[in-house]
């Protein structure tokens, strides 16, 4: 062939070339007949959605996937863990604490992701498959569970015989494992047999790789701090960054492949999970009608401008509390350009439209973020630097 026929040929094909190329992204919302149209900038490998049901034990369901995402990430595939193992860890290390106080600390369901990490150091780690957590329908009900182990506790701290029991430990042991089970010393996994302590080598999991970093003003950046939220009953420190760096860290976490586990608050009305929404509308709640108030979750609007300050006085006002744990599993936009995180919840698929997860404006991220936890490398390296984080 000629190359004038050549070029000619060429010229032809490149138009049907280039559409073949240029396809148009997949567009979600956040419910049927919503005026929401996101469009995924970077979206992370995740796990199945789970139902922490009746159980206060998000922070073990939002680490836990937070972690399965990192084994994918890490190129090992899906595997799923077992929450509950986890669970029954801390709530032995939990009694421990709270009987060194004479129950003068936190004791209850609520946890923090660190809990994970020092539970995997400590106890290691199981398959789901190995270890439901004695759930006959696979849902926890853990309310009786709570009343039933505090009062055991207390009840020790009477000291009837003027000192401690030597055998408080192992009797509580044995009423957590009558609600849990009692995990097993040995199982199969992949036709091999491992341990507790065996298995979480297999997996990878470093708990030194990961840090929790939050942004408050009460005090100094740069530095660590014991977040004074009830739920860090283990008074583990967390990195302090301005509001702008918290977020960049996140959106760097997220653009680079690694999810980001997220504690934060989802009490006000404007979180809604059965409209798969959480923003911050520019208007106040109080202020609105009926109709506005509904109109906020099916058409996007202007949302509150937040400063430091801001998010400074919902903190120490109570108004922002360290209710839930989550997962950030990527970044869309709207037709708007406006940013919003996916958040992976654990509240099972029935609950909203979007199977059980729900997008989060850029606005409720810096407003009622209580704390983030990222892989060590998924900080920007100038941020890390600062933090003296060895990357």
């Amino acid at each position: 062939m000629k190359p004038t026929s050549l070029a000619a040929a060429f010229a032809l094909l490149l138009p049907a070339f280039a559409s073949a190329q240029v396809q148009e992204l997949p567009v979600r919302t956040n419910k049927k007949e919503s005026n929401y149209k996101f469009t995924v900038v970077k979206e992370v490998g995740t796990t199945s959605v789970k139902d922490q049901f009746h159980s206060g034990t998000c922070w073990s369901y939002s680490t836990h996937s937070f972690i399965e995402s990192e084994l994918m990430r890490m190129g090992k595939g899906e595997i799923d863990l077992s929450d509950m193992y986890i669970v029954r860890c801390n709530y032995i290390e939990k009694a421990i604490r709270y009987v060194r106080m004479m129950g003068k600390t936190n004791f209850g369901p609520g946890g923090e992701p660190h809990d994970v990490l020092n539970c995997i150091r400590k106890y290691g780690a199981i398959p789901q498959s190995a270890y439901a957590g004695n759930m006959p329908d696979g849902k926890p009900r853990h309310n009786e569970m709570d009343e039933v182990l505090k009062s055991m506790l207390d009840a020790a701290l009477k000291l009837h015989e003027k000192h401690l029991s030597h055998n408080w430990l192992n009797a509580y042991t044995a009423a957590l494992d009558a609600y849990l089970g009692a995990p097993p010393e040995k199982f199969e996994y992949n036709g091999k047999t491992y341990t507790p302590k065996t298995f979480a080598q297999y997996i990878g999991i470093n708990p030194d790789d990961y840090v929790e970093i939050t942004s408050f003003t009460h005090h100094p950046f740069y530095e660590k701090f014991v977040l004074e939220v009830p739920d860090n009953w283990a008074w583990e420190t967390e990195y302090n960054v301005p509001l702008n760096e918290l977020e960049q860290i996140t959106d760097n976490a997220l653009t680079n492949g690694y999810s980001v586990a997220w504690a934060a608050d989802v009490s006000e009305s404007y979180f809604s999970f059965k409209n798969g929404l959480a923003i911050v509308p520019e208007k106040d709640w109080d202020k609105m009608r009926k109709g506005e108030r509904d109109s906020l979750f099916t058409n996007p609007g202007p949302e509150k401008t937040i400063t430091q300050l801001f998010r400074q006085e919902a903190f120490d006002n109570l108004s922002t509390q360290d209710d839930h744990g989550m997962q950030l599993t990527g970044i869309v936009k709207d037709q708007n350009g406006k940013k919003y995180y996916i958040v992976k919840n654990s509240w099972g698929t029935e609950g909203n439209e979007c199977g059980g997860y729900f997008y989060a404006s850029q606005p409720y991220f810096q407003y009622k973020t209580i704390g983030v936890m990222v892989h060590k490398n998924a900080v920007p390296k100038d941020i890390a630097k600062k933090l003296k984080i060895s990357q």
